[in-house]
C-alpha cells in the first residue's frame, strides 16, 4: 500500500492528540490544562502593564510622603521635562521592536536644539525644518547602512552619535558659542506657552504618541515592524519589505530626536550644547521598562510613555528626599532596569511554557 509521509493512503486522518504530540504530561496536555490560559493572560498583563502598576503605587506613596510632590507646579514640571525624553523614546520604541538599537538619539537631540536656535534668526519655519531635515537625514543614513549594507546597528548608530556630536561642536565653536531663541517669537511660544493650562510640548507629545499607537497597532507598517522583530527571515519570506521598513524606522527615530531637541531649545530659549549626553540610555531604559523586549517582536507605545514617567517620578522622589546625591538617580534607575529585564525574561519564558 502506498504511503504518503508515513501515513497509509486511505487511512483515517490522525487524531488531534497525535498532531499535537499529546501524551500524559506532554506539552499539548499542558496547553489544555485548566488555568494555563489564565496564567498566560496574567503573564502578558504583567509584562505589558507592570510598569503602570509600579508608577501608580510609587506616585501614591510619594504623594503621601512629600507635601511638595502632589502639587500642580511639580506635576507640570515633570510633564514638561518628560515630554522631550518621551518623544525620543517613541522613535526608540519602533527601533527596538524591529530588534535594532539607536545610540545616536542623544547627540541628535542636542544637535536638533542647536540647529533650531541657530535657525530661529531666520524665522520659525527654518528653526523647525532645519533640525528635522538634518537629524532625519542622519537617521536615514543609519537605516540605509543597517538595512542595505547589513552593518550592525550598534556600530552604525555609535558612529552617528560621534559624528552628530562633532557637527554640534563645530557649529558652536567647541561649545563656546550659544545661540538664543528670540523672546516672544513663535518658536519660544511653542516651547514655553500653554493651552488649557497644559504646556505645548506636552500636547505635542500626547499627539505624537496617539499617532504612534495607531501606526504601530492598526497599520500594515506596524505589523511589518512586529514581524521583522519577531523573525526577520520569516518576514522576508512572507513578502514584507524588510529593508524599507528598517530604513523608515531609523529615519523616524532621527526625525523625532531632532524634533525633541528643537522643542527643548524653544523651552530653554537657547541651544545648549551639553544636553543629550546619556539620553540614548535613558530612552532605551524607558522603552524596556515599558514592556518592549530588547530582542524585538514585542512592544507597546503606551508602555514607553509609562516608562518615561516612571523614570521621571523616581528622579523627582530622590530630589524630594534632598539628602541623596543626584547620582543616586542613575543608581536607582539602573537597578530598576535590571529588575525589569529579569522580570521580562521570566515572564517571556513562562508564557512560552504555558
Amino acid at each position: 500500500m502506498t504511503t504518503i509521509h508515513g501515513t497509509s493512503k486511505g487511512a483515517p486522518p490522525p487524531a488531534p492528540e497525535e498532531l499535537l504530540g499529546d501524551a500524559p504530561g506532554g506539552a499539548a496536555a499542558e496547553a489544555r490544562a485548566p488555568g494555563t490560559g489564565r496564567g498566560e493572560r496574567l503573564s502578558a498583563l504583567a509584562q505589558q502593564h507592570g510598569a503602570l502598576a509600579v508608577l501608580v503605587v510609587l506616585t501614591a506613596a510619594a504623594s503621601l510622603g512629600f507635601d511638595s510632590f502632589a502639587t500642580g507646579d511639580n506635576f507640570s514640571n515633570m510633564a514638561v521635562s518628560s515630554a522631550f525624553l518621551a518623544i525620543v523614546a517613541l522613535g526608540m520604541t519602533f527601533v527596538i521592536i524591529t530588534g535594532g538599537i539607536d545610540l545616536s538619539v542623544g547627540s541628535l537631540f542636542a544637535l536638533g536644539g542647536v540647529l533650531a536656535a541657530w535657525g530661529s534668526r531666520y524665522g520659525t519655519v527654518v528653526a523647525l525644518l532645519l533640525p528635522l531635515a538634518v537629524c532625519g537625514t542622519i537617521g536615514l543614513v543609519n537605516g540605509l547602512l543597517i538595512a542595505r549594507a547589513r552593518l550592525a546597528p550598534f556600530i552604525v548608530t555609535l558612529a552617528a552619535m560621534l559624528a552628530a556630536r562633532g557637527l554640534l561642536l563645530t557649529l558652536t565653536d567647541e561649545g563656546a558659542e550659544t545661540y538664543l531663541v528670540a523672546e516672544g517669537s513663535f518658536l519660544a511660544e511653542l516651547g514655553q506657552g500653554s493651552t488649557l493650562g497644559v504646556a505645548h510640548p506636552v500636547w505635542i507629545t500626547v499627539a505624537l504618541f496617539a499617532a504612534g499607537a495607531v501606526v504601530l497597532r492598526r497599520t500594515r507598517f506596524g505589523q511589518r515592524v512586529y514581524a521583522i522583530g519577531g523573525n526577520e527571515d520569516a518576514a522576508a519570506l512572507m513578502g514584507a519589505p524588510v529593508a524599507r521598513t528598517k530604513i523608515t524606522v531609523y529615519a523616524v527615530s532621527g526625525l523625532l530626536a531632532g524634533l525633541a531637541g528643537a522643542l527643548n531649545a524653544a523651552w530653554l530659549a537657547s541651544g545648549v550644547t551639553i544636553l543629550g549626553a546619556g539620553m540614548e540610555l535613558e530612552a532605551i531604559a524607558a522603552v524596556v521598562i515599558g514592556g518592549t523586549l530588547l530582542t524585538g517582536g514585542l512592544g507597546f507605545v503606551s508602555g514607553s510613555l509609562v516608562g518615561v514617567l516612571l523614570l521621571k517620578v523616581i528622579q523627582n522622589v530622590i530630589n524630594q528626599i534632598g539628602s541623596l546625591d543626584s547620582a543616586y538617580q542613575q543608581v536607582v534607575s539602573g537597578a530598576f532596569l535590571a529588575v525589569v529585564v529579569v522580570a521580562q525574561t521570566w515572564l517571556g519564558r513562562r508564557r512560552r511554557v504555558l
